[in-house]
């Protein structure tokens, strides 16, 4: 069964901070509480729509605990790795 505890209160802090700091425009769905209905909405500088939610643990590995989060865009049919709040800020903002 998938869970998502790695998605905690202070992680969901450092993604909204790590948005914020790329100069992205983002919001979430208030759904911290239960993290597998958790998503991001993100504007990326071209104006297209990513959306970010926790992985599963299934999705996620010890070695690298930081990354927990995975991003999509419908409109480049685009779904990144299991990232970092860092990197998957940084992939939103740099993609052309």
């Amino acid at each position: 069964m998938a869970t998502f505890e790695h998605a905690t209160a202070q992680r969901c802090a450092r993604l909204g901070h790590a948005l914020t700091a790329a100069g992205l425009t983002w919001h979430d769905n208030g759904r911290q509480d239960t993290p597998q209905f958790l998503t991001y909405t993100v504007t990326d500088p071209s104006g297209r729509t990513w959306t970010i939610s926790p992985a599963t643990n299934h999705q996620t590995s010890p070695s690298s605990p930081a990354r927990i989060w995975q991003a999509g865009c419908a409109e480049l049919a685009a779904t990144t790795a299991v990232l970092s709040a860092r990197q998957v800020s940084e992939q939103i903002r740099d993609t052309p």
